[in-house]
């Protein structure tokens, strides 16, 4: 159960970051202030062009061209930023904005996008530092104090991003993105009626938001709720049929239920829409070994393990097919691999599990 709620956890999280910066004119198409060159003044000119047609690439080529003659413009840099986390970039734009940023540090707009540019290059702690700093220059900012509680939850200090989560609903009470992260938050810590007062709360102000819809099945999941937690992906469902968590849930509810064929098939629905879908994977291997369809199993986690090569509990579930097959070689292979990564996890409990179980095959 734990692992489901992680999952869709970590799906929220990894999602989108508050919101994407989007620049002022000056930002997108920065006036050269400290240049009056007419090269300058014709390169932006051509930049602005460039961003009108969609042609980021070309764009971002002309700024920096543009950033070489005037090193001291911090719209320029601004601009490039832009441009590269449009692009996906996101270390590339942090770079830019960093350089924005020290040349005008009481912009809080550069400040936001420098945070939202290393969140979504996975420096939290670097982002909870620029989204501090936009916040206590513009404490207004809604989107700041959003991606600070964001980032803040990633790291694990539910204390702080609480309060930030908290003070963008006195800012704007109506933010349903808030009260998810708080709610999902709560499911993390295993809070569930208070995770499910918060997600519902956000279902009433997002009615349309099918990403609610399934936090707020998983804590009814979690919490042993399985008619609740139908309810809700039902409404899910109708709002994103190609929503591959909602199959993934449904999953966890007829596995819940020992319906295992129809598990399976939700589980399949999961991966079809998204192939790279790992604890769907795992999932379905989970069953047929339940099921002592010993073959079947080890299909599924030697592709669960060409997914992800560092998953300790695949190549132990591996070790228990081969077990159940009788491939005592192959199944002590597989155990002293999930040995050897749960000993750099540092997990000693499932260490001696590892143990336990290779000492039964060679007795």
């Amino acid at each position: 159960m734990q692992k489901q709620t992680l999952f869709l956890l970590s799906s929220l999280l990894l999602g989108t970051v508050a919101a994407t910066p989007q620049p002022s004119a000056r930002a997108e198409t920065p006036v050269a202030q400290t240049s009056s060159s007419q090269q300058l003044k014709n390169l932006l000119r051509q930049a602005r062009e460039f961003v009108d047609k969609g042609d980021l690439s070309s764009a971002l080529a002309v700024y920096q061209q543009a950033a070489s003659l005037d090193s001291r413009n911090a719209r320029i840099f601004s601009g490039i930023g832009y441009l590269q986390a449009r692009q996906a970039n996101y270390q590339a734009a942090a770079d830019a904005y960093r350089q924005a940023v020290a040349l005008d540090p009481k912009n809080a707009d550069f400040q936001y996008a420098l945070g939202y540019s290393l969140a979504n290059a996975g420096d939290n702690t670097g982002a909870a530092f620029a989204y501090s700093r936009a916040a206590s220059l513009n404490p207004r900012n809604v989107n700041a104090y959003l991606g600070l509680g964001v980032v803040l939850l990633r790291a694990g200090d539910y204390s702080t991003a609480l309060t930030a989560f908290q003070q963008v609903i006195v800012l704007d009470p109506k933010n349903w993105k808030a009260y998810e992260s708080m709610g999902s938050m709560l499911v993390q810590q295993q809070r569930y009626p208070e995770a499910i007062q918060m997600l519902q709360q956000a279902a009433k102000l997002a009615p349309r938001q099918a990403s609610v819809l399934v936090s707020l099945s998983s804590a009814f999941l979690a919490q042993g709720n399985l008619t609740a937690a139908r309810f809700e992906l039902e409404r899910a469902a109708q709002l994103d049929p190609r929503n591959a968590e909602i199959y993934f849930q449904i999953g966890q509810i007829f596995q819940n239920e020992k319906d295992f064929e129809r598990a399976v098939g939700a589980y399949q629905q999961a991966i079809s829409l998204n192939s790279q879908l790992v604890e769907a994977q795992a999932a379905i291997g989970e069953i047929r070994l339940q099921q002592q369809d010993f073959l079947r199993a080890i299909v599924v986690y030697q592709e669960v393990i060409r997914m992800s090569p560092q998953n300790a509990a695949a190549y132990y579930n591996l070790g228990l097919a081969y077990k159940g097959r009788q491939s005592v070689p192959e199944a002590i292979s597989a155990f002293e691999q999930a040995r050897t990564l749960y000993q750099q996890q540092g997990n000693s409990e499932w260490v001696q599990k590892v143990d336990e179980a290779l000492r039964a095959l060679q007795q």
